[in-house]
Formats: C-alpha cells, structure tokens, sequence
C-alpha cells in the first residue's frame, strides 16, 4: 500500500467523501474516490481560463524507507489542455529511481480506462534555461472533461539522508494538496519556506516524527524564458538535516569549515609524493603560469569517472575500482571523480610553490540566491580551488571534464563559496568572465538564387563556456545525437525553415577555449519582390532573438548563465544581373550591460553583413524589464532590416 493510505488524514478524507454520498470511480482498491461534482465540473471558478488544474496533489516523503510516493490528479478542461495527457516527472539520473508507476484516465460519465504503455526517458525543455530529465508516458484516450490521475514511488539512496523540500507550486492551479515527511531520527530536522506560503496555509507541524502540511488553492506556476532556477521561486519547504546544533551563522560557518579542511586535508596531505609527480609534469625553467597550465592539462588527463555513462553494479563489480582514499591514489591508480580531481590539482599546485586554497561552492544552476543564514552545508554542493597567481586569484576546477585552465562551468561563475583555511574560512564570489570571451561566432558566405533562396557554407565557432557547456551536455550522447543537436541549433538561428547539414565532426573531447562546427545552409524563398526590386532581409541569423522578451510584462526576475558575445559575419552574393541598389543605416546601441551592432556594405558586389550583440548580465530585475524589453525590439528591427537589389544597368 502506499504512504498515502497509511495515514489517517487520508483515510478521514476518503470516509468523509463516502458520507457525502461521492462516486467511487476506481481501478483497484486503492485509487481515492472521485466526487460526482468533479467529474462534471467544466472550469474552476478560482483559474479563470485555465486549460487544467490539480484536483488534488500529495507527496509523501520518507527518510527512514529512502522513499517518496507521489499522487496526483488533474481535471482537463479545453482541448489545449489535453496536452497534460504527457506526463513528466523529473528525476535525478544516477541517484533516483522512479517505480511502481501506476494511471489511469476516468472520463466524465465514470468510465476508466488504466495507463499500460511504456515509459520513456527524455530531456524537457520548459523554457529557454529551464530543461530537467524525466520520466514521460502518455495518458489514454484524454478527452476534454477526463480526469487523469496517476502515482509512483521515487526511491532514494538507501541509508542516505540528503536535504529535500516540498514543491508546492506546479504549472497549474491546485485545488487541494497534501505533504508529509517521516524524520530520519539519527539526525536534527530543521525547515523553512523561503518564499512564504499560500495565502491561508498553516506553517508545517510535526507530528509524531512526522512533518505534515495540507494546502489548497495554490496559483499557477508560470515559467518563462531566462528565470533563475525554478524550484526556487516556487512555493516550497525546504528541509535540512544537521548534527550542527549552532545558532549563530557565523560560529555555524567557522566550525563547518574547520571541519571540511580536517577532511580536504586528511586526503591531500601527501607532500612527498605530490613532489615526486610535480617533478615528472614541470621544468625548472617554466614559468609559475607554465607550470600551473601544465599541472591542470595534467590533472585532465586523469580519467574523470564522473562524466562517464553510468555503469550496472554488475559492470562496476567486473571493473573492480580500488577505492581512492587521497589524492596519492588518484596520481597512482589514473583514475578518480570530479572531487577527487580537483583535490589532486590542489596538492599539486601546492607541492610546486603555489598558494592554493580549497573552495567550497553554492552553484547558480540549483543554489541560487544563497544565503548564508540558512546554514545549509549541502548548499555549498562543489569543489574548486583558488590559486595565487602573478599576485591575483584564478578559480580552477579540472575536476569538471573539457574546462580550459581558467575556465569555469557557468554554473560556478559570479557563484558564492567558502574559502577553507585551518582556522575556519572566509566568503569569496567566483570570477565572472568577460562576455567577449564566450558566445557565439558565425560566419557564412552565402550565394543568393535567382528564385530567391540563399544557400551556402556557414561556420559556427563556440567560445569558452558556450564550448564547454555544450561538450558537457552532449558528453555520452553518440555521434548521431551530436550531429542531431548542432543541425537543431543551427536551424534555431534562422528565423524562418531551413535546410541544414553538418559536414565536419568537431572537437567533442578537448579542453580547447574554441569548437567549429561546419554546415551547408539552403534558405528557401529568403527575399521577396515588388515590380523590378529585390528586397534581401540582412541577419539569416537572427531567429534566437525574434520572440525572445517580446511580452509587454514580466512575472520573473531575468537570469541569465553567463555574459557572452555573439558575432556575426555574413556574405550574400547576388544572382547575376542584380546590383546593389539600396542599404539601410547602420544601428548602433551600446547601453553598456547590453550592446547590438548591425552594419552592412557592398564589398566588390557582394552584401556584407556584420553583426554584434553583447550581453553582460547576470540577474535583472522585474522592475527593469522595461529597458531589456526595449533592447530586443531594437535587435529585432534592427535584424529584420533590408537591402535593395535591381537590374544591373547596362553599358553606356
């Protein structure tokens, strides 16, 4: 039986419902009763318009059982709504499972009809910067008016207490909705709900070991393009699990950082050793950079078990790893995780003369704002390490596969972390890159047909982090999937259908600041024409930004990964017989934060495009939508802009 039919609220609930003389709509025993007013209702009063709601969520949690049950159903309200037949549940890959899954569609005159289909596992994307893994199945024979309930189990590390919380906020609208957390009785649970709860909402209770919340109608959830991490701007409960009774966030701090150096010690304190390895990467006569350079190209060359395919307990027992205990049998066995390589370099650099520091970090990709109040340690959730050199602090991580020397993850740039010494630590704020160190740069010469249609080679170069996010993302997907993902985004440029081919394999593997990847582009019908003119639309590639903040109003403060540069350098040849008679004024704005540049020229007869946008943000606030939303109008028109093609004249 599940959590949910153990608990006497429930079972309260359910009897209540029988006494009010409800319908039992059910496939098993187990199913909750469906009311005879849910089945007809045709809208909820309280979300207006709303395609769907929650008629009622609940999500059980046990963390003696490393288990969580969830239950939900949803009542379809349009037509457009019948798109929440496909069912998402995001999980984490390698430390959850998903089982028992179990729906069922109940149509508005009682019939059933029980989910048996397959499953699948596939990446959503919400919004631009919002994507999860889940699992996803499709509900049968979703009609207006159905009801739709389904529940599963989500099984937890065994023996493995982890920091969790409560979504209370979905997409849709939700009626009513029940949470529960069985304590782990070998620790201190703490919790909170930063974003505060829904209007009438009592405050989480515990109850005999057991933490219980019961809420209804909680609002939609909208998610937009470019939002800091979701979860976190949902209402939530947040759970903490310490042994660290201390109040006071400053003492909290100290004492965990002196604990965490006695750790980071305890594994790197292999000096002799570390000498002996430093002497076989460095020479005596490199520079102090060199020999740092060197010692990180070092450090990746070790194999980093972290980014590869996650294995079965049969494979890993066939493999047979010997446990790495410090960073000596990282330098010794050639392999380790991410952690353990960042330590190693740790070691090493100090080894060769450096000053180097552990660093423990709060990343912005699932820990953003942090706060230190709250007094989480599982927030600070990885390692790099800051070194002094030529008198000025560098972030290294080569613990992250395919990171240039001094080339973070964006996820741990402009990040919060606690510098680590024996007397406690301090709070720094990583580096934030320079935008014109990453984006995207794309070249194309292009011949325009006589029917219109533009086609010809197009290079993209990804710079820096644009570069190693993707290498990261595409890690262990073949090539095939590879060359699927850069013909997507190639296509994703251009602002109306295109043809495109990738026709070189680029540089998965490396640590390289740069990756190539080359196409052949066919643009079909990309100018149009009144009497003898031909009017030639300048950017091919402005299709990221043709709908990107175009709202009038925004819910959700803007976020973005990192500050980038995206340029562009295009060549349009004229079919023969047609000049250029006709280009539009250069646009220039530079409103520092954000700048977009767009000119074009006739260079020996050809029209010679080229194009800026910089953007060196990180979070905007709702209040200045206003001017970002302005800014993208420009770019919009901007690209949007023609030059003029007409007959060539002929000879005097």
């Amino acid at each position: 039986m599940f959590a949910f039919l153990r608990t006497h609220s429930i079972v309260a609930c359910a009897l209540l419902l029988l006494l009010l003389q409800s319908v039992c709509a059910h496939a098993g025993e187990d199913w909750l009763p469906i009311a005879p007013e849910e089945l007809k209702m045709t809208a909820e009063p309280k979300a207006p318009g709303a395609m769907a709601i929650y008629l009622y969520r609940q999500v059980d949690r046990d963390d003696v059982e490393s288990r969580e049950t969830t239950y939900a159903r949803i009542k379809i309200f349009t037509e457009e709504g019948r798109k929440y037949a496909d069912i998402e549940i995001p999980f984490v890959k390698g430390s959850e499972n998903i089982k028992n899954i179990q729906a069922r569609t109940v149509h508005p005159d009682g019939s059933i009809i029980n989910f048996d289909g397959k499953t699948y596992e596939k990446t959503v994307v919400k919004a631009k910067g919002v994507k999860f893994l889940a699992k996803t199945f499709t509900m049968p024979d979703v009609q207006v008016g159905s009801i739709i309930e389904y529940r599963f189990t989500r099984i937890l590390p065994e023996d493995y207490v982890f920091d969790s919380r409560w979504l209370l906020s979905e997409e849709l609208f939700t009626r009513h909705a029940r949470f529960s957390l069985h304590q782990n009785s070998q620790f201190t649970l703490q919790w909170s709900w930063p974003r505060g709860l829904p209007p009438g909402t009592n405050p989480p209770a515990m109850d005999h070991r057991v933490v219980r919340l019961e809420t209804q109608d909680i609002p939609a959830f909208q998610i937009e393009d470019y939002m800091p991490p979701v979860d976190k701007m949902k209402y939530r409960v947040d759970f903490m699990y310490t042994r660290n009774q201390e109040k006071d966030a400053e003492k909290f701090w100290k004492a965990q950082a002196i604990q965490v150096y006695r750790g980071v010690d305890s594994f790197t304190d292999r000096h002799k050793a570390m000498e002996k390895a430093v002497a076989q990467i460095v020479s005596a006569s490199d520079t102090a950079e060199q020999k740092l350079r060197e010692i990180y190209a070092r450090c990746q060359k070790i194999r980093n078990t972290t980014f590869e395919p996650e294995k079965t307990q049969q494979e890993l027992d066939r493999e047979k790893l010997k446990e790495i205990r410090n960073v000596e049998d990282v330098w010794k066995h050639g392999y380790g995780n991410g952690w353990d390589i960042t330590w190693l370099f740790l070691a090493l650099a100090r080894a060769a003369g450096f000053d180097a520091d552990p660093v423990l970090i709060a990343t912005r990709d699932t820990h953003f704002p942090f706060s230190p109040s709250l007094m989480n340690p599982d927030d600070l959730n990885t390692n790099v390490v800051v070194v002094k050199l030529d008198g000025k602090d560098i972030y290294a991580d080569p613990g992250v596969a395919f990171a240039p020397f001094e080339v973070l993850p964006w996820s741990e740039t402009g990040a919060p972390g606690l510098r680590i010494n024996k007397d406690g630590g301090s709070w720094i704020t990583t580096t934030t890159p320079e935008a014109a160190n990453s984006g995207v740069e794309r070249k194309a010469t292009f011949q325009l047909d006589e029917g219109g249609s533009l086609e010809g080679q197009v290079t993209l170069t990804f710079k820096g982090i644009s570069a190693l996010s993707r290498r990261i993302e595409l890690n262990q997907e073949d090539a095939a999937e590879r060359k699927k993902f850069l013909e997507d985004e190639m296509k994703s440029y251009v602002p109306v259908p295109a043809e495109v081919e990738l026709t070189n394999v680029p540089d998965w593997a490396s640590s390289s600041n740069r990756m190539n990847a080359e196409f052949h582009v066919k643009i079909p019908a990309w100018t149009s024409s009144t009497g003898k003119r031909t009017f030639v639309p300048l950017m091919p590639f402005g299709g990221g930004e043709k709908h990107l903040f175009e709202g009038e109003t925004r819910v959700h403060p803007i976020y973005f990964d990192y500050p980038y540069m995206d340029l562009d350098d295009v060549s349009i040849t004229p079919p023969s017989g047609l000049q250029i008679s006709g280009l539009p004024t250069p646009q220039n704005t530079d409103a520092k934060a954000v700048a977009y540049g767009l000119t074009a020229e006739d260079r020996n007869g050809a029209l010679h495009v080229t194009r800026r946008l910089m953007l060196n943000l990180q979070l905007v606030e709702v209040k200045y939508y206003g001017p970002l939303h302005k800014f993208f109008q420009i770019v919009r028109s901007g690209d949007e802009q023609q030059a003029v093609l007409s007959a060539l004249h002929p000879p005097q």
